[in-house]
């Protein structure tokens, strides 16, 4: 099974749905890229998945580019901005879904507000793909 999973910048959501699919089944072979890739992952990204148990630090962003020539039975998007954006696969996509969450790296306040965001959206984009995973991919 192998699942890309895209954003805009690869620095945060997509990195996190990555993570948790992994985390979920190591035998999936998931990827993640940006439409605009950041220079890094975001450094609340790593702080806010340690806690959930799940260790990024080898990740790095990606663009998607690199990826249209290959095959993949799902590509998910995670932001509006890469559903709209998305380029044409050469390979064969047998399935593309969106699951849209808010962009942390947006959050503005204190330090603790702005984790508080973070954690939030790491919460729900854990929840949606763990649905994700039991209803398409453990029946496999």
């Amino acid at each position: 099974m192998r699942i890309l999973i895209l954003c805009t910048g690869n620095s945060c959501r997509s990195q996190m749905a990555e993570g948790f699919l992994k985390f979920f089944d190591s035998s999936l072979s998931v990827y993640s890229a940006g439409t605009e890739p950041a220079i890094q992952v975001h450094s609340r990204t790593f702080q806010v998945m340690k806690e959930a148990g799940v260790n990024l630090n080898n990740n790095k962003p990606k663009n998607v580019d690199q990826f249209l020539n290959e095959s993949f039975d799902y590509v998910i998007t995670v932001c509006n901005h890469a559903r709209e954006t998305c380029p044409a696969f050469t390979g064969q996509v047998k399935r593309r879904l969106h699951f849209g969450f808010d962009d942390p790296v947006k959050a503005t306040g204190s330090e603790e507000e702005v984790l508080n965001v973070f954690r939030r959206v790491r919460d729900e984009i854990r929840s949606k793909f763990h649905k994700f995973y039991i209803d398409h991919l453990m029946e496999l």
